[in-house]
C-alpha cells in the first residue's frame, strides 16, 4: 500500500458558465428592483451598488483577469498555499465550509495574518475533468486539512 503525497497543485482559469450565472442573477435583482414600489433614489442607488458589485466581482472572482484573482491551490510540506499573480503563493489556513461537490467547489480559505476568510469558486468548466476530480479528492481527503497556518512542519 503506498502512502499519499504531501505536494498538490491546481490551477483554474475562469468560468463562462459562473459568468452566465452570475449575470442571469445580475439581471433578476435589477429587474426585482425596478418594478418594485422603491422611490427612484433608492432604486438608482440599489442598482449603482450592483453594478459596482459586478465591477468588483467579475474580474476577480468568476473571470479571474484581475492580478490579485486567487488561481490556484497548492499542498507541500509546509501546508497548503494559494496563488495569484501578483503576490505568487501565500500561505493559507482551509477552513471547515469548503465543499468539494461534483459539479463546483468552493474553497474557503482564510490568508495568514488575517482574520476574514475569503472563497473562491472552482466550477467543472474551470478545470479538465480529472484535474477536477483530484481536486474534489485531495480537498475531502487530505491528512490535516485544517491545521493552522505554519503548524504543518515537514
Amino acid at each position: 500500500m503506498s502512502s499519499p503525497s504531501e505536494f498538490f497543485e491546481s490551477r483554474w482559469q475562469g468560468s463562462r458558465l459562473l459568468l452566465t450565472a452570475y449575470l442571469s442573477c445580475q439581471v433578476l435583482a435589477l429587474f426585482a428592483v425596478w418594478v418594485s414600489a422603491l422611490p427612484w433614489w433608492l432604486s438608482l442607488a440599489a442598482t449603482a451598488a450592483s453594478v459596482a458589485h459586478a465591477c468588483w466581482a467579475i474580474p476577480r472572482r468568476i473571470l479571474l483577469t484581475h492580478p490579485h484573482a486567487v488561481t490556484g491551490l497548492r499542498r507541500d510540506l509546509l501546508g497548503w498555499r494559494v496563488f495569484t499573480c501578483a503576490q505568487g503563493w501565500q500561505p493559507v489556513r482551509l477552513c471547515r465550509d469548503s465543499v468539494a461537490l461534483p459539479g463546483m467547489v468552493v474553497l474557503r480559505f482564510v490568508r495568514e495574518g488575517r482574520w476574514l476568510g475569503e472563497g473562491q469558486c472552482v466550477p467543472w468548466d474551470a478545470l479538465g475533468a480529472d484535474e477536477h476530480r483530484r481536486l474534489r479528492v485531495r480537498l475531502k481527503f487530505s491528512r490535516r486539512r485544517w491545521a493552522e497556518v505554519g503548524a504543518i512542519q515537514g
